[in-house]
């Protein structure tokens, strides 16, 4: 009789989502496109309506990125997925996935929306260049409060990518070290 050690069920439980995720087509014909725009408009509305500090981020930057429906689940190891879209001059002009993964002591599932703020020219272009843009320490993020009020600060708005996390439903608790990938898809 064989033993299964921890390290050898995780590799596994990794490599079924991979399998998962590649079997998942990209929805080419479909509306894909038109649900993901509804979304994106939706999300900026609402962060324009709740957090109207966030309007001179929007008006500075070069580009947005928005992903207006992240979904995180973790029981020790972690992931989170999404799709959303680049928008230049209010326009959309490519489409993205997020895909998160994260390892540490955490358990629960949320869903949350986050936008990113290009503040200069060339960080927009290193991401739309990229062959998968990974976020990393070079990203201001805010998270919503308690008092509910998001803005742009001196310090925040000198960075050249500024990240917001907002809209937060579920329950996560824990601790971990985790990293976003996005990558270019044709919805």
């Amino acid at each position: 009789m064989t033993t299964l050690t921890r390290r050898a069920a995780m590799a596994g439980a990794l490599a079924a989502t991979g399998f998962a995720a590649a079997g998942c087509n990209n929805s080419v014909g479909s509306a894909g496109a038109a649900t993901i725009d509804a979304r994106v408009a939706s999300t900026m509305n609402y962060l324009s309506t709740n957090f109207p500090g966030t309007d001179q981020l929007r008006n500075k930057a070069t580009g947005v990125l928005v992903m207006p429906l992240m979904t995180k689940a973790a029981l020790g190891a972690g992931g989170a997925y999404g799709r959303g879209a680049l928008l230049v001059n209010g326009a959309t002009v490519d489409y993205y996935s997020a895909a998160q993964a994260s390892l540490g002591f955490q358990i629960g599932a949320q869903q949350y929306a986050h936008v990113l703020f290009f503040m200069t020219n060339d960080a927009l272009y290193q991401f739309r260049t990229s062959p998968g843009w990974e976020a990393g320490g070079d990203i201001e993020y805010a998270l919503r409060d308690r008092g509910g009020n998001l803005s742009a600060t001196t310090t925040t708005s000198t960075a050249p990518v500024i990240g917001l996390v907002f809209g937060q439903a579920g329950l996560m608790a824990g601790a971990s070290l985790e990293g976003t990938k996005y990558t270019r898809i044709i919805p």
